[in-house]
């Protein structure tokens, strides 16, 4: 039997799974790690945390599903976008990694638009200049940690670190180049001058590589402590949300990814770059097409913190008739009239990416009063993670890029409430393919193509990417829904200028 194993590296923790060449899931484990919150706007994790937990979820899969390490023919990695991870000259890592959500670098990324200004930086690159971004994050531990920066060999990204642990190989792939402003992203290379502008030096990047070309082989040692046959081939994979959209089957033209994972968002395939200021651009992992995307901090880690602050009772009944939390809140969500009877959710749990880029702004419940219940929280939540959806697909019709329907995977396209009311204020047609594993299976199908399991891209697609479900958008819904929407967008506009750190 042919297999693939596919590595997701991901903001709670790190997902493995292995499937054969039709996509179907033969075993998967999801092992957790400790994000780090040391003081104000930082938010690290481990990367050596993150090995640990591969190499023994990788270990557990083997040995508890009787897995033939054999049949195991290749390795694909994706990881989240962002993560900056100095290591050494040996590939020791030399600090814990800055990951997406971490908006210390505010003072490097100001200093970098009045250096070189925003404008040129985004004609090439492609990207706004963001906290978030890694250029500042590099200048960062340029100016406050030197003692690392200078010892530093390599800046190296989440799959990267991952691929470089299994191989001993360095790469950089493609698909995460875009959180480099001395990027081109449009021809595909370092910018030299906008690099030494800034002061840092294209010696530090790793060899840029398509995301489903070998990077090498797992190395005896690897072997060892995994179980994995030696040799085995790792391709170089890439970011999470381009192989959650490979997974999905968005590889054509105009298609579209709608992401429910922690974070919120939208990817666009496009067969050739389109620049917008407020969006993100980047190339996707199927080779010459790039990703414009919408990217939030308010996805469906938004009802993971609801349900952990505020589902005490969701928890026990679903303890009680052996169901999830969240489906009992769908259920209640679904009772409540659409619009949550004028409760307005913003989704700026950790500052806001596109199409705001303001770290300072705020979650926000509005409306609330004493007639209210759990239940409206619920609903204006989901409501507010597709209102932010909505708010970047309109930012990319301003760009002449537009989305006739979806594609929704990750954790809330499990909710039928929760999808269809996305559908109701997009007004887009949704279609939900293999929701929970679609990242994953992206990677797969990326080690797939590289060893030859797949003649290519459509082949593995065509393979493996099933519709499971469609949703219409409801004709009434979308009319109710397009004041609401207006309303959020009045709600947002008035307090983004207003939030203080």
């Amino acid at each position: 039997m042919d297999l693939l194993l596919a590595i997701d590296q991901g903001t709670s923790g790190c997902k493995m799974t292995i499937f054969d060449v039709d996509g179907r899931v033969v075993s998967s484990l999801t092992k957790s790690y400790i994000t780090y919150y040391p003081q104000e706007g930082f938010v690290e994790q481990d990367p050596d945390e993150w090995w640990q937990v591969i190499t023994e979820g990788i270990s557990e899969m083997l040995d508890e599903d009787h897995i033939n390490p054999e049949d195991i023919k290749g390795i694909g990695i994706d990881g989240t976008s962002w993560a900056c991870i100095p290591i050494d000259e040996s590939g020791n890592v030399l600090t814990r990694a800055m990951i997406w959500l971490d908006r210390r670098a505010d003072e490097q990324a100001q200093w970098m638009k009045s250096t070189i200004g925003e404008e040129r930086i985004i004609e090439v690159s492609g990207n706004p200049v963001d906290p978030a971004y890694i250029t500042p994050k590099m200048l960062w531990f340029k100016e406050n940690m030197r003692d690392v920066y200078d010892k530093t060999y390599k800046f190296l990204q989440s799959n990267a670190y991952i691929a470089y642990k299994l191989t001993n190989e360095l790469s950089q792939d493609y698909s995460q180049c875009y959180g480099f402003h001395f990027f081109d992203i449009k021809n595909g290379e370092w910018n030299v001058e906008i690099a030494d502008k800034l002061g840092l030096s294209i010696d530090m990047m790793a060899p840029i590589m398509h995301s489903h070309e070998i990077v090498g082989y797992v190395t005896e040692e690897v072997a060892k402590s995994t179980g994995l046959k030696i040799s085995t081939p790792v391709v170089a994979g890439g970011l999470d949300a381009a192989c959650c959209t490979l997974g999905a089957g968005v590889i054509n033209e105009g298609q579209t990814q709608e992401q429910g994972g922690q974070a919120g968002g939208m990817s666009i395939a496009l067969s050739k770059p389109v620049v917008h200021p407020k969006l993100i651009l980047g190339y996707h992992v199927v080779p010459d097409m790039w990703l414009l995307q919408g990217g939030t901090t308010g996805g469906g880690g938004t009802l993971n913190w609801f349900n952990r602050e505020f589902g005490h009772k969701e928890q026990e009944e679903a303890s009680r008739i052996d169901s999830s939390p969240f489906a009992i809140m769908s259920e209640e969500a679904e009772k409540i009239t659409p619009g949550s009877e004028g409760i307005i959710y913003l989704p700026y749990m950790k500052g806001e990416r596109s199409p705001l880029w303001n770290s300072k702004a705020k979650g926000v419940y509005y409306g609330l009063s004493f007639d209210k219940t759990r239940a409206h929280m619920i609903r204006s939540t989901m409501e507010g993670v597709a209102y932010a959806l909505n708010h970047n697909l309109e930012t990319a019709e301003e760009a002449g890029v537009k989305v006739a329907s979806l594609s929704s995977v990750g954790g809330s396209a499990n909710s039928n409430v929760w999808t269809q009311l996305k559908a109701d204020i997009t007004d887009r047609v949704i279609n939900v393919p293999y929701s929970d594993h679609a990242t994953t299976l992206g990677a797969a199908v990326l080690a797939g193509v590289g060893v030859g399991l797949y003649k290519d891209f459509d082949d593995a697609v065509s393979r493996t990417v099933k519709i499971q479900k469609t949703y219409e958008p409801i004709k009434e819904r979308v009319e109710l829904y397009k004041e609401c929407y207006s309303n959020y967008l009045k709600l947002s506009g008035l307090l983004v200028e207003s939030f203080w750190s």
